[in-house]
């Protein structure tokens, strides 16, 4: 792929760098080309994540949300590295120093008149009142090809109010386990379906797959797994989504950063268990009236995961039965010494499934996926749960293979 030169900009000299952003268009968006062209150097195309096959990447406008740390950037900038001439293409981030004296419009009205076509805006939430733009530069700018990604989900979806149906979301979560085979380890296994899974035709090219399974578990959801400072790294999402992001959306005080922490904290050490929202008040000093409010809130940026009654499903409104710590890497950030196995086996089963299916808590078992109950547990798990389940499976962890209604728990983990 051909970069689009520097000399086809026009020069400037400059003394300050600032002084440029704020007096200098042109030369600002020669700025904006070297931190483009310095990303695309610096992104891999040896692994792609689920998503990237679903998207409709012609459509006029869409988004992509996802909480931090998925990998939503780079699968942006993989698409425009084979896919896009980078001539007419532009990818910027809404948190550059630029956008601090100049806005989006600006930036599209000028890339419109270099001839541009495709604009990709990251972390577009972080810039004030991005939606009324995005709104002006769509309808301004029919010709242009918009597409925006966030990890502040919450601010995403509130924005999106301003924009009707012109910016579809697409959203993407962490990495499967068949996901970290292929990226850490470089084993390629194709993605199976429920039904497949259900009839033992999962088929992987791993003698032993039981100690890649502990290790996901620990540090295979997030891409930068193999990082020397996960454990930082992960606080350091943690700690910008709940002290930074919610507060934010809610236009809240440190303070409540704070309680929102404490409150994760006392999920972290409590889940699996269906919530008491006035004994939720009382450890926190959280209003009662707010609590299930905040809870949606750090469900919706990725800290937490909630289990619903059928009576709404895992994406409607159906009442809380269970939460649950969004994923397993999770849990052993936040209480390593603490990490129960039964917690942990079974948050890995509904992040994993939650993908593709509507997963809803069962009256006599674990999970209900349609009209099939799972019931999660270790090698000595019997049958009792489930003895009036219509179709009933047992999820078995610590085996390699399963049998007739028994499936080993690591399979779930090749559904996306």
């Amino acid at each position: 792929m051909q970069f689009l030169p520097f000399s086809a900009f026009p020069r400037c000299n400059i003394r300050g760098f600032i002084y440029t952003f704020a007096s200098n268009t042109d030369c600002i968006m020669e700025q904006l080309y070297e931190f483009f062209n310095k990303k695309l150097n610096e992104t891999s195309l040896d692994f792609h994540r689920y998503k990237y096959s679903e998207i409709k990447w012609n459509g006029r406008s869409f988004g992509l949300v996802g909480p931090r740390g998925v990998g939503k950037s780079t699968m942006l900038l993989q698409y425009i590295k084979e896919n896009l001439d980078v001539a007419d293409t532009l990818y910027v981030s809404a948190d550059h120093i630029f956008f601090s004296t100049n806005s989006l419009v600006d930036v599209a009205d000028r890339f419109v008149k270099m001839n541009g076509k495709h604009l990709f805006i990251d972390e577009i939430h972080k810039y004030p009142g991005w939606s009324r733009e995005l709104k002006q530069i769509y309808d301004s700018f029919s010709e242009l090809q918009v597409i925006i990604s966030g990890s502040s989900i919450l601010d995403i979806y509130r924005g999106m109010a301003d924009l009707s149906r012109r910016v579809p979301i697409y959203e993407m979560q962490g990495l499967s386990f068949r996901e970290y085979l292929s990226l850490f380890h470089g084993i390629d296994v194709p993605a199976y379906s429920l039904e497949d899974i259900l009839a033992h035709k999962v088929n992987i090219p791993v003698p032993h797959p039981l100690p890649l399974f502990q290790d996901y578990l620990k540090r295979g959801y997030y891409p930068f797994g193999d990082d020397v400072e996960l454990q930082l790294e992960l606080l350091q999402v943690i700690n910008q989504t709940m002290e930074v992001d919610i507060p934010q959306f809610l236009e809240a005080s440190v303070t409540t950063g704070r309680k929102l922490k404490q409150l994760l904290m006392v999920v972290a050490k409590s889940v699996p268990f269906k919530p008491v929202m006035q004994k939720l008040a009382d450890i926190t000093g959280i209003s009662r009236n707010n609590i299930s409010d905040y809870l949606i809130y750090m469900e919706r940026a990725g800290m937490i995961a909630q289990l619903r009654d059928s009576t709404g499903g895992s994406r409607g409104l159906g009442k809380v039965e269970k939460m649950y710590i969004d994923n397993t890497n999770l849990i052993y950030t936040l209480t390593p010494r603490e990490a129960e196995i039964g917690n942990v086996r079974e948050t890995f089963f509904m992040n994993q499934m939650r993908v593709r299916h509507d997963i809803v808590s069962s009256s006599i078992s674990d999970f209900q996926i349609d009209d099939i109950t799972f019931e999660i547990g270790g090698r000595k798990k019997g049958q009792k749960q489930i003895e009036s389940a219509s179709r009933g499976f047992i999820v078995k962890d610590d085996i390699e293979t399963g049998f007739a209604n028994v499936i080993p728990l690591w399979a779930f983990g090749l559904n996306y």
